[in-house]
């Protein structure tokens, strides 16, 4: 799409925000019911598409990402006159007589940047928290997953107007021009590298923004834990989507003493979750292309595989694989590893494994496994780190119930439910204030000491 065709558009979309017809919560609520029927009706088409970017199975499709977005649909259609409804706060007595509110107001036209590993969740998810808030939107899908990317402009133009949303797709040229536009808000899901960049952008003209990022979340496991449920869920967490999961368990940092029972727990749940072929496992997925493919296979350190490390370059394939020995100087611990490789470090104490934690970048999120309600409660007050979980992984997300956002390193602001209907709007700050009275203290000449006094009274 050309740099004229993109202005265009967000010229129509601006005119329709201002036009006010975005504005009614029952039209609101149209568009999402509208929303909730296409994906109905395209949902093995999406499947598909899914399998093909990504090798995903259907139930996996289902329960990652088209069974959460309809869930986020319905919680909005429940939830959302009350979300748009003003709010009345506290008035001073110093105010008196007036009414105090907030007024949720949408902030008009949005750009959505997703990304390829969940690429229809984590575009949908945004869109549906944004016409919620009252926007308009411009989505663009990643480049990388092109048969989900198909899908999602196919059943966007089928469902909406463009002068309400609009698909843009293609590389960094569109994404370069998309940021050169002057949008009210944008919302980011990628990594930190394009982070920086669209949050670059967006500060040249004020725009808002969301940056939901990622970075090497760690899963600590302490010697009190359930080795068995605790590989268990790791194992689930982390080989997802083939690893390729922002919130996947990066590496385990496991107390010294259990690290051989771990490791052979984790074997076992690999095995028996995946078998002992996995790449021939219809279900089982790849990784999005050779190039991330090439980086991941660049992360093995073939003396530190104790299990896994099979590789098929033509399907672009990483079979679960675990590293044992690593240390933070290895390759695997340089970088976001993003992919089926699980690497095993081990602390001996964890006061030293707190004040070490506290010492790098925050992560997206935190697991830990342990019976040790003490070491939880320090964990969870004193690291920073956008969510977690408590004895599991990943499922923190999964939830309208919840925000989900990043700190630091990892992003800035959250979405989800309520969190995502405030993410997209901006609250006003009105007073109503009534005429059947009006104090005379707050006027000039200040000369009477009563009035002075009073008036320190009421502003305390």
């Amino acid at each position: 799409m050309k740099d004229e065709r993109m202005r265009a558009l967000l010229k129509e979309q601006r005119d329709l925000f201002r036009s006010g017809a975005t504005l009614p919560v029952s039209f609101r609520i149209q568009q999402l019911k509208r929303l909730y029927g296409a994906i109905k009706r395209h949902e093995e088409d999406i499947h598909a598409a899914l399998r093909e970017d990504l090798g995903k199975g259907a139930y996996e499709g289902f329960m990652c990402e088209t069974g959460l977005v309809l869930s986020e649909l319905s919680y909005m259609l429940r939830h959302i006159r009350k979300f748009a409804g003003q709010k009345t706060v506290h008035t001073p007595l110093a105010q008196f007589a007036s009414h105090s509110f907030k007024l949720p107001v949408p902030y008009g036209n949005v750009l959505i940047m997703s990304p390829w590993n969940y690429p229809f969740l984590l575009t949908m998810d945004p869109l549906i928290d944004a016409l919620a808030a009252g926007n308009t939107a411009i989505l663009k899908p990643s480049a990388y997953s092109l048969a989900t990317s198909k899908v999602i402009e196919e059943m966007i133009a089928e469902c909406f107007p463009a002068e309400y949303v609009a698909v843009v797709t293609g590389r960094r040229k569109e994404n370069a021009a998309l940021l050169s536009q002057d949008f009210d808000f944008i919302f980011f899901t990628g990594s930190q590298m394009v982070g920086k960049e669209v949050l670059r952008h967006a500060a040249e003209r004020l725009i808002p923004v969301v940056l939901e990022l990622g970075g090497k979340s760690p899963c600590i496991v302490e010697a009190g834990a359930d080795l068995k449920l605790a590989a268990r869920r790791i194992v689930f967490g982390k080989f997802l989507n083939c690893g390729q999961t922002c919130v996947a368990p990066d590496h385990i940092l496991c107390e010294m003493s259990i690290k051989d029972d771990l490791i052979k727990e984790i074997v076992a749940q690999i095995e028996k979750q995946f078998g002992h072929s996995p790449l021939d496992h219809a279900d089982y997925g790849k990784i999005i292309n050779k190039k991330h493919f090439d980086r991941l296979c660049g992360l093995l350190d073939r003396r530190k595989v104790v299990y896994g490390g099979q590789t098929n370059e033509v399907s672009c394939q990483i079979g679960p694989t675990v590293m044992d020995g690593v240390t933070y100087e290895d390759k695997v611990m340089k970088e976001e590893i993003f992919g089926p490789i699980l690497p095993v470090l081990t602390f001996e104490r964890f006061d030293d494994l707190v004040d070490d934690l506290k010492e790098k970048d925050e992560p997206l999120a935190l697991y830990i496994f342990s019976s040790n309600k003490e070491h939880i409660a320090r964990v969870n007050k004193e690291l920073r780190y956008g969510g977690g979980c408590i004895n599991d992984v990943v499922i923190h997300l999964a939830s309208s119930g919840r925000g989900f956002g990043g700190v630091g390193a990892s992003g800035m602001g959250a979405y989800h439910g309520r969190a995502g209907f405030d993410a997209f709007s901006h609250y006003k700050s009105i007073v109503d204030k009534k005429t059947w009275i009006d104090l005379p203290m707050r006027y000039r000449p200040y000369s009477n000491i009563l009035y002075e006094k009073l008036l320190h009274v009421f502003l305390r």
